[in-house]
């Protein structure tokens, strides 16, 4: 069991669940299918968003009451969540003006490679924070768990494991980054309602979803059930049913919707009695070294074995994986392609596509 998910809050702990879940697809729904819901999710929210966030923090600077005991000051004041809110709302932006082709970037063949860019930057942020965590490891600034497990308290109050599976995780983050090919092939979809990155397949969408939840099993233990098990399924079973080769676009979509939920109402999903907060919402994990090294273990056997798999395919192309697509003819990516909007593709692409099915018939 990863989970404390049993007892007299199971019931509501699972309903919590559903209701993230279906929520994160439904307002992903609202956001890609018109410029109109998109620029409220990602325009308007996070400007009502910031100003929340600065008013609360100026007042607990100020010693003001309602400011030091504001849930977004105790809870959620550390610099990861900033940046990670921040950093997936670039990434929503910036998808848009890909597939709404807004300006001048919108139509730069360079600003394609800016989804690689972001994705990345996101996949560092998290990196940078569970090496954050392995120092305090290697530092013995920890304390023992009954069960023996080395911790620490965060700035945000929670209870965090440090240790090896850090160390792992980590290293899984760094070589995910490399899993993702063909870095200028996004478009647009027939639709407008997403942009299309058709390389970015199952492959390296499970090696992700390993990393990412692992990441937050390890830094956000009390958010993971949240955070890891239902924000990473939503948009992958998007991709899966209804919108193949929109996956990241869905996956900076709902991070986004959650990260702004969560920053303006942490008291949803903690549970800190001493603080007054006893949500029946609330899971953590079960804080255990033993779970978390498995967990990290199979993220990085996982992403070793995507990276692994893309140089083989990209040796049997004879093509470099980031300047050109590795995943022609697999059904994820053919299903995708079938959905880019005609004229988005150059004539050379076209071309080297063609060249790649000759090569693999073979």
């Amino acid at each position: 069991m990863l989970f404390d998910v049993y007892g007299d809050n199971a019931v509501f702990q699972w309903v919590g669940w559903a209701l993230v879940f279906a929520g994160l697809i439904l307002l992903n729904e609202f956001a890609r299918r018109s410029k109109l819901g998109g620029k409220i999710m990602f325009f308007v929210l996070p400007v009502a968003m910031t100003i929340y966030c600065v008013v609360v923090t100026v007042a607990a600077s100020r010693g003001l009451e309602w400011g030091v005991n504001n849930p977004t000051v105790l809870f959620q004041n550390g610099w990861f969540h900033y940046a990670k809110v921040y950093a997936a709302l670039t990434g929503c932006i910036g998808f848009m003006i890909i597939k709404y082709h807004w300006g001048k970037l919108g139509k730069a063949e360079w600003f394609k490679a800016f989804p690689f860019v972001i994705v990345a930057i996101n996949i560092l942020i998290a990196v940078v924070s569970d090496f954050e965590s392995a120092a305090k490891f290697f530092a013995g600034e920890y304390f023992l768990l009954d069960n023996g497990s080395a911790a620490w308290i965060t700035s945000e109050n929670a209870t965090q494991l440090t240790g090896w599976h850090n160390v792992f995780n980590g290293v899984a983050g760094i070589i995910n980054i490399f899993c993702m090919t063909g870095w200028w092939a996004v478009y647009s979809s027939k639709k407008q309602d997403d942009m299309i990155w058709a390389d970015m397949t199952w492959v390296f969408i499970i090696a992700y979803d390993l990393w990412n939840f692992c990441y937050t099993y390890n830094c956000l233990p009390n958010h993971a059930w949240y955070c890891g098990f239902a924000l990473l399924l939503a948009p992958t079973v998007a991709n899966a049913l209804w919108n193949k080769g929109g996956w990241i676009q869905n996956r900076a979509n709902t991070l986004a919707i959650w990260c702004m939920f969560a920053q303006v109402f942490p008291q949803f999903q903690d549970y800190f009695p001493e603080y007054g907060l006893t949500s029946p919402f609330a899971v953590n994990s079960v804080l255990s070294t033993q779970a978390n090294t498995v967990v990290a273990v199979l993220a990085l056997g996982a992403n070793v074995a995507a990276l692994a798999y893309i140089l083989y395919r990209a040796k049997k192309l004879g093509v470099n994986p980031y300047k050109k697509e590795v995943f022609v003819g697999t059904k994820d990516y053919e299903q995708a392609r079938e959905r880019i909007a005609d004229g988005e593709m150059p004539v050379h692409e076209v071309e080297e596509y063609e060249h790649a099915k000759k090569v693999l018939a073979a």
